[in-house]
């Protein structure tokens, strides 16, 4: 498993936690009704766009891995192999 793949996979998890922890407030302020009627609607209405931008990271997240798999070779290079695969990447 090379760097990019690692970066990739950490901003990815970042993104995701942060999500999550979105959702758990939202949840939790959900069940203690403590907020009036129009807010707990948009609460509501805010976890479906919260999950929707989950599903994207992820969705996103598998598109770099096959580009970088599949187009650059990024994903299996090593030395000095990423940085002829880098350098190309930018003459192109």
């Amino acid at each position: 498993m090379n760097l990019l793949l690692v970066g990739l996979t950490i901003g990815t998890l970042g993104k995701i936690i942060l999500g999550i922890g979105v959702l758990r407030v939202h949840i939790h302020i959900l069940r203690e009704h403590k907020i009036d009627a129009v807010v707990l609607k948009s609460i509501k209405s805010e976890q479906l766009v919260t999950l929707l931008g989950l599903a994207l990271i992820i969705l996103g997240y598998l598109l770099e891995v096959y580009f970088y798999a599949n187009a650059t070779g990024l994903l299996s290079c090593s030395g000095e192999a990423c940085a002829a695969a880098v350098g190309n990447i930018f003459l192109k």
